[in-house]
């Protein structure tokens, strides 16, 4: 009799979880369509236009107030209003989902590399005169980062003015993303000591001339090759910590 119920009310609540789902889809629909901060309306607004009950629409309104869609407004004027994911909270979201699920030196430096080689490309094919100025400056700090810090700035910024350049949100959140992990403690050092160092600097100084000689062809060669020394250095670092 036990196991009759538990499924009686599994499947009861399969049906409830879909309304939600396909509420919670509407809903969005109609937050994005509006500009962030328009009032989308209140409790039983809501629930007349979605075809639901309050309940419903106060756990659709919380789903959405997580993923940063939603804001709740008590008081004259109160109700629900549209609004806009933070970039630095999917940033913290992703990154702590990547750690969750174990995900390895290996994957997230092989997810990074292949995500930067797409923004040095984009980057080379730019028409912004502006940016391609910021790049000469750049470019000429390269000989100047002799510490791991100052490695790990320069990426930083490399980064940033390539998504400027660029224009593409989503492999910029992954990108940050990444290149958070990239800059953590865990991450084995892939440049080290004096060789390292000249292969580094190297490496960035070629990539950096084929995007300012806006040669996409180049530019993706050199992004593809400092890839795979990359990956090489990780997995012969990797090797040397099992022993």
């Amino acid at each position: 009799m036990a196991n009759k119920r538990d499924e009686t009310r599994q499947s009861d609540k399969q049906p409830r979880q879909k309304l939600v789902q396909m509420s919670a889809d509407r809903l969005r629909k109609m937050v994005l369509a509006s500009p962030p901060g328009t009032q989308i309306g209140g409790l039983r607004e809501l629930a007349a236009q979605l075809g639901v009950g309050v309940v419903t629409v106060q756990q659709v309104a919380r789903v959405l107030e997580h993923e940063g869609l939603l804001v709740a407004r008590r008081g004259p004027g109160g109700g629900y209003y549209g609004a806009r994911p933070d970039d630095a909270a999917l940033e913290r979201a992703f990154a702590a989902w990547l750690s969750v699920h174990g995900s390895g030196n290996h994957e997230i430096l092989e997810m990074r590399t292949l995500l930067e080689t797409e923004l040095i490309v984009g980057a080379a094919s730019s028409t912004d005169e502006a940016l391609f100025e910021e790049m000469r400056v750049l470019a000429g700090r390269v000989e100047h980062c002799d510490t791991p810090e100052k490695r790990i700035e320069f990426e930083g910024q490399l980064n940033d003015l390539m998504f400027r350049m660029t224009k593409r949100p989503l492999v910029e959140l992954l990108s940050r993303v990444t290149l958070r992990h990239y800059s953590m403690p865990t991450m084995p050092a892939l440049f080290p000591g004096e060789d390292g160092l000249r292969a580094w600097k190297s490496g960035r100084s070629r990539i950096l001339q084929a995007i300012l000689r806006r040669d996409e062809e180049l530019a993706r060669f050199e992004a593809d090759r400092h890839r795979n020394d990359t990956l090489r250095r990780l997995r012969l670092s990797l090797a040397k910590m099992q022993y």
